[in-house]
């Protein structure tokens, strides 16, 4: 499967925010987008053009991609879900993403980034009700419990990881630094999701 294999924090500089894909890096001054908040390339800095309504709504749509690290067709999958999901679809796009397995990883702290949550994911350290799963895509449900498994407790990645993390940061996890597990309780609101983008942008661009 393709993937982006470039610095990531060029995408950061070209949607000229943080998108927390490099862990511990991105809370730091060694963060690129400190001093260089304008996109990569020869002209980034002297690029001034007015953006199209179109581009304003690609624009949305790359960056929740990208914090999410999905490609094309696996967003435009979840966006074909939404669709046909009761409520409202920008609201249910998000939510489907926050139940991605390798994104609540990184939420309870298991990892410093989503990247790092599909590594550990695909190699197994990882367990749902007691079950070893290696799909990171995989959505979980309403008091689906995650554990580290066993072999895996000892992880540094983890526990470094773990030490940076407040508790109850969210509402819908709850975690046991202790055992190492945490629980999905729910599936959180929009309003309780700290995404810094425009979903509806998105709905926008895929209804044209």
């Amino acid at each position: 499967m393709a993937r982006y294999t470039d610095s990531v924090c060029k995408l950061c500089r070209r949607e000229r925010q943080k998108l927390f894909l490099k862990g511990q890096k991105c809370f730091t001054e060694k963060c690129p987008i400190e001093n260089r908040s304008y996109p990569p390339g020869q002209h980034g800095l002297s690029r001034r053009s007015k953006i199209s309504e179109y581009g304003v709504q690609l624009r949305e749509k790359q960056k929740i991609k990208r914090i999410y690290g999905l490609l094309e067709t696996q967003f435009r999958n979840y966006f074909e879900k939404a669709i046909k999901a009761k409520g409202i679809t920008g609201e249910n796009l998000v939510k489907f993403l926050e139940r991605r397995l390798d994104n609540v990883v990184f939420r309870l702290g298991f990892a410093s980034s989503r990247k790092q949550a599909r590594q550990l994911i695909r190699h197994r350290h990882i367990l749902v009700n007691n079950k070893s799963v290696d799909i990171p895509a995989y959505l979980l449900a309403a008091g689906d419990i995650i554990k580290i498994k066993d072999k895996s407790k000892r992880l540094d990645l983890v526990h470094n990881s773990l030490k940076k993390v407040r508790d109850n940061t969210y509402n819908w996890l709850s975690v046991d630094k202790a055992t190492l597990s945490g629980t999905f309780v729910q599936v959180p609101e929009r309003t309780e999701v700290p995404l810094n983008a425009n979903e509806q942008l998105v709905v926008e661009l895929y209804s044209k």
